[in-house]
């Protein structure tokens, strides 16, 4: 019913919606394909969440000079590595009536410090939902685990897999080979 974009997929959404990305990472090729799946949502009445706040930074790297900007004023030299303050608030409202929540891949950069407050939000806002609500969440991918283990909330979340990209070919109804084997059996 919902769903929330974020980390580097971010800046080819936005870019998709005309917003300058500064030097953010982009998938060119994957542009067109970004509008279509907005324009497939808003017809069948989903919603997807896009921040609206990012941390930029002058350079990939731990003691970059940073800043928090409006994702529509993302200036130019600059990339973002995070969602900012106010897109982890938002994230948390949204989130607020979900029964099962699906994590795969973090919110920034979170191995740097810097950029770890999105990915560590979300994180904590997820495991909320698990022990105050009874939410089931689903962890999948090794960078999600392991900013999981990092904030201490791992055993917080309902089901944690690093095999991400396979938890998302399970979920399109594709038959993952190691499954098919121990059906054989």
């Amino acid at each position: 019913e919902k769903i929330i974009i974020g980390g580097g997929m971010v800046f080819t959404f936005l870019k998709a919606k005309g917003l300058n990305v500064g030097t953010s990472l982009v998938e060119d090729d994957f542009v067109d394909t970004a509008k279509e799946v907005m324009a497939k949502a808003e017809k069948l009445g989903k919603t997807i969440l896009l921040p609206s706040d990012i941390i930029v930074a002058d350079k990939f790297a731990p003691d970059a000079e940073t800043q928090v900007v409006a994702a529509d004023a993302i200036p130019d030299g600059w990339m973002g590595l995070d969602n900012g303050p106010a897109t982890t608030a938002e994230q948390k409202e949204f989130l607020s009536d979900c029964k099962t929540v699906i994590m795969n891949g973090p919110m920034g950069v979170f191995e740097f410090e810097a950029f770890s407050k999105g990915t560590f939000g979300i994180v904590d806002i997820l495991a909320d939902l698990t022990k105050e609500k009874g939410a089931i969440t689903i962890i999948g991918g090794g960078d999600s685990v392991a900013a999981c283990e990092q904030s201490g909330r791992a055993g917080d979340m309902s089901h944690i897999s690093t095999g991400g990209g396979a938890s998302l070919e399970l979920m399109e109804g594709k038959v993952l080979p190691g499954v098919a084997a121990l059906a054989d059996k």
